[in-house]
């Protein structure tokens, strides 16, 4: 059995624990989160609040991804694998390449950017790629809840809750609404110039709008649709789809866990998705899946 730390115990940490249960291949043998947060009393006995005080085969970083980096560094240099979720696109290859020379360095691998995008669908990126090497790729988010837009919108000063949303524009556009509880004596002029300014949103359209409550508008579902119409060889108007509706902390967390059974396969080093032998990513043997997915 692959022991499983948690690391972060969120909306995507009480995700990660139903599907490290539900794995006939794991057990969750620790959960680590900050100093006074509340215990649950069913993991009372394998709660800790220390990482260094983390025991495991792998952990899975259910975090916010700027937390990520350190965290992962952390618990790579102490011999455990780790898995994260880290979602800002244009800092992945950076991330990549500490993590890399790490886990080279102590024997261990990490899987970086694990959830569903990036993720699962940069593996259909890619496959799409392979099918029409010519021709143009659009993936539309939403309607939905972003994790981690939420929590950065949360994190600024003046906001007591944060909740964004994406809304899918077209043609890999996007819009932000974000709704906001503000702290008391917060002035939206100022919540709303910090949230703009963050490189989570400066892309895209943003609106942020006062409310009493957030938890009246919350939903964790989201979705993506991925297009790409391209050739192959000189064929041309080849057109690949691929949408789902989802629950985010839930899909998110099952691709980390099949990412933690994944990264024990691999040589010392960190991995993309896009990198991962697919079938590692199951539990079993290789052969028992060629035979029945082939």
């Amino acid at each position: 059995m692959l022991k499983i730390a948690i690391v972060g115990y969120g909306n995507v940490g009480r995700a990660a624990r139903e599907a490290v249960d539900a794995a006939p291949d794991m057990v969750l043998v620790q959960v680590a989160e900050a100093p006074g947060v509340p215990i649950p009393e069913d993991l009372k006995d394998i709660w800790v609040t220390d990482l260094r005080d983390v025991r495991a085969d792998a952990a899975l970083l259910c975090l916010p991804s700027r937390l990520c980096p350190d965290a992962a560094e952390t618990l790579l240099s102490m011999g455990i694998n780790t898995v994260d979720a880290f979602d800002i696109h244009g800092e992945i290859p950076a991330v990549k390449a500490r993590l890399d020379a790490v886990a080279k360095v102590h024997g261990t691998a990490a899987v970086l950017s694990a959830g569903w995008d990036p993720g699962t669908d940069s593996l259909l990126r890619a496959l799409f790629e392979a099918m029409a090497p010519r021709g143009i790729s659009y993936t539309d988010f939403g309607p939905g809840m972003s994790m981690g837009h939420s929590v950065v919108a949360k994190s600024k000063a003046g906001v007591k809750n944060a909740l964004s949303m994406t809304m899918p524009v077209g043609a890999g556009v996007h819009r932000r609404m974000v709704y906001v509880e503000l702290a008391d004596g917060a002035a939206l002029a100022d919540v709303t110039a910090a949230i703009k300014s963050d490189p989570y949103f400066s892309h895209d359209e943003t609106h942020v709008i006062p409310v009493a409550d957030i938890g009246a508008l919350q939903d964790v579902g989201h979705g993506v649709r991925m297009t790409r119409k391209g050739v192959s060889g000189d064929t041309h108007n080849q057109l690949f789809e691929f949408s789902m509706r989802i629950n985010n902390p839930a899909l998110t967390s099952q691709v980390m866990a099949g990412c933690a059974r994944a990264a024990v396969r691999q040589t010392p080093g960190c991995y993309t998705m896009i990198e991962l032998p697919v079938v590692d990513l199951l539990p079993g043997e290789r052969d028992e899946w060629v035979k029945k997915l082939v």
